[in-house]
């Protein structure tokens, strides 16, 4: 039996009357994740498409008008897929679920094509734009992205890295980042370099956990199969046989950006991440980003990814409020 007949045979959709229609899922672990802890996902679902919902049994049954309803069994159909493919639901995977039918994209089993399958944890693309952009980290040497905070730039790059790094593609994935100040003066810090430089790379160790497992990921630094570094230990080095990405490259110089990019050796991929609204910089005129961008985009070699408010995966609020920082520096410009 394949895949969609197997998704076929535990999920049925029939239609009621003109306002009501009911779900069956008869995959208990699956009815649970979409239900949710007390009923919360339902509840939600129930919010954000403006229909009476009502769970008994393998039974979900929706109460609204026509195209609320065709809103809803379509985020069902979205999560049924996503919980097939992955096994879990999240939290952010509830509001994605009908963001993506109000702007009618199609949530077909066959078109969520790209998944990357971590240790601990399966990933799937959450826009078009995400999409986009694993496709180019496992097609292309040298990518490029480009967007707000919260669109996944730093941790689908990780995914892809430690996906080929567990598949043996490469020996070795490499993660820099240059080691600036957030705007705060952090003073002198204790400790050996890797302590030093540690807080920095923060993030980077985070997206690490979260896909393989501390006591895992601990073992691969250990045996230099993962190397987290600042980007000025990047100079006079050729990477070969490895994935190193390049992230919050807002704060990097156009200079420094070069000097990454021409690291690349055999059997290499080399991405660059960074957010050109968020420079850290003390002259933020100095940032290489966009600069770099600019330089590169004609090279055909080269894939560019630019992310918008649009593509964030974060809270609700995150895209909410990069649209008002957006709108303000507008405002501010006229």
């Amino acid at each position: 039996m394949s895949e969609i007949s197997k998704l076929e045979q535990n999920f049925v959709i029939k239609k009621i009357d003109q306002e009501t229609t009911n779900i069956s899922i008869n995959d208990n672990e699956m009815l649970m994740a979409i239900v949710g802890q007390f009923d919360q996902n339902l509840k939600d679902l129930s919010k954000f498409t403006k229909t009476d919902v009502y769970f008994r049994g393998n039974s979900i049954t929706c109460k609204g008008d026509q195209d609320k309803l065709i809103v809803f069994c379509e985020a069902i159909k979205f999560l049924v897929n996503k919980y097939f493919l992955t096994n879990i639901i999240e939290k952010e995977d509830i509001l994605l679920s009908v963001k993506k039918n109000l702007k009618t994209e199609d949530t077909n089993i066959k078109n969520i094509n790209q998944l990357i399958k971590t240790p601990k944890k399966s990933v799937i693309a959450r826009s078009a734009k995400q999409s986009e952009y694993i496709k180019a980290l496992k097609e292309n040497d040298i990518v490029m992205s480009l967007g707000p905070a919260g669109t996944g730039k730093s941790f689908l790059a990780v995914s892809v890295a430690i996906t080929l790094l567990m598949e043996k593609k490469i020996d070795r994935v490499i993660l820099s980042r240059p080691a600036v100040e957030a705007g705060e003066k952090l003073g002198f810090l204790p400790g050996d370099m890797k302590e030093k430089v540690d807080p920095y790379l923060r993030p980077l160790y985070d997206a690490l956990y979260e896909l393989f497992g501390a006591d895992k990921i601990e073992k691969k630094i250990e045996s230099g199969e993962i190397e987290i570094a600042p980007l000025a230990f990047m100079r006079g080095r050729t990477l070969k046989n490895c994935f190193a990405i390049l992230d919050e490259a807002q704060n990097a110089t156009e200079t420094q950006i070069k000097m990454f990019l021409t690291r690349i050796g055999e059997n290499s991929k080399l991405v660059v991440n960074g957010d050109p609204s968020q420079v850290d910089l003390i002259n933020k005129t100095h940032s290489g980003l966009i600069k770099s961008k600019n330089i590169l985009k004609n090279l055909k070699e080269i894939k560019i990814i630019e992310f918008d408010h649009n593509d964030v995966v974060r809270h609700p609020l995150v895209s909410k409020i990069i649209r008002a920082y957006q709108s303000k520096s507008t405002d501010d410009k006229n």
